[in-house]
């Protein structure tokens, strides 16, 4: 039986459309924007396929997280009108990406990891101590803020200092945002725990409202904004000196880059397998990182019926 998938969620009953690489937003009055998170599957700049189940258990971790953090921090969600839809208020993103990190640890030009092997201690206007091996905790947690690269540009390791001297936020705006982050990650690791899980890192956007009050954006906490770690196998795999267990997503971009240039070639047919694996993960994951059981029997399809059905009332009269 094939799993449902929303590839696509171009409703023309709503008003200024934007699409994203995985999310259809649709700017409302009043200053609200409705989200639509679609299964697309995005890599090395393109689409590659779409994971049945992804948007709907993206959206409802980042719920779950939104819900169990606003005490914390306030955010940009106003209702959801559909498990894959959030009705948020319309923000002015801040310029500068807030990544917190409590282990050496990543891929990117932009990690601590990378950076580190390199032989810099000095970052994000900091020191790292000297002796630090791979996937270690930290000290403590620290912030490591990149510029918000726009039109395709690069991400940039920025300093508080580079961040005020530039005029990118202002050393209020600063305060503010560094203290809700470390706050937010705190949290995370704290709730993660309970669940025998390790948030490893995360990246959180901030953005202000009519009234430039600073609310946090987009999503929290989910397996695609963060890197999570299984608990259990972290103490005794760190010291075989192997990468930590964790929700492997990546199938799909390991098979597609072994066959094909990506940014290049013609992406090959994703084998359904491939995809009904990776979506398994994204279920798991939705479970052990809210304790619910992710029902796929309920998901009501064909889900763009479903959606329309649930956002007829903001279609344009």
């Amino acid at each position: 039986m094939r799993l449902p998938i929303l590839d696509d969620a171009t409703i023309p009953e709503l008003p200024n459309h934007y699409k994203g690489k995985v999310r259809e937003n649709y700017d409302l009055p009043d200053n609200q924007r409705l989200i639509i998170a679609t299964d697309r599957l995005s890599a090395f700049d393109r689409i590659l396929t779409a994971i049945p189940y992804k948007g709907q258990i993206l959206t409802q971790i980042a719920r779950y997280w939104f819900d169990n953090t606003s005490d914390i921090c306030p955010n940009h969600v106003i209702s959801y009108p559909d498990p894959n839809v959030v009705l948020g208020k319309r923000l002015n993103i801040l310029p500068v990406e807030v990544v917190v990190r409590g282990y050496l640890a990543g891929t990117t030009s932009t990690s601590i990891l990378t950076l580190y092997e390199s032989g810099k201690r000095q970052m994000y206007g900091m020191t790292l101590p000297e002796g630090l091996k791979a996937n270690q905790k930290l000290p403590q947690p620290v912030i490591t803020p990149t510029s918000k690269a726009f039109d395709g540009g690069h991400d940039e390791p920025l300093s508080e200092r580079q961040i005020i001297d530039q005029g990118l936020l202002s050393q209020q705006q600063w305060n503010t945002v560094s203290d809700y982050a470390l706050k937010l990650f705190a949290r995370g690791q704290e709730m993660a725990a309970k669940r025998g899980l390790i948030l490893v890192d995360t990246k959180y956007e901030f953005g202000t409202d009519e009234d430039n009050n600073i609310l946090l954006a987009d999503e929290i906490h989910t397996p695609d904004s963060s890197r999570y770690w299984m608990a259990e196998s972290y103490q005794e795999r760190f010291k075989q000196g192997q990468r930590p267990e964790s929700f492997d997503k990546d199938f799909v971009r390991a098979w597609v880059t072994q066959r094909c240039d990506p940014y290049k070639d013609a992406i090959p047919q994703i084998p359904e397998n491939l995809v009904r694996d990776t979506s398994s993960v994204y279920i798991k994951a939705y479970e052990m990182i809210t304790g619910r059981k992710f029902d796929a029997q309920a998901v009501e399809a064909p889900l763009l019926e479903r959606i329309r059905k649930n956002l007829a009332p903001y279609f344009r009269v």
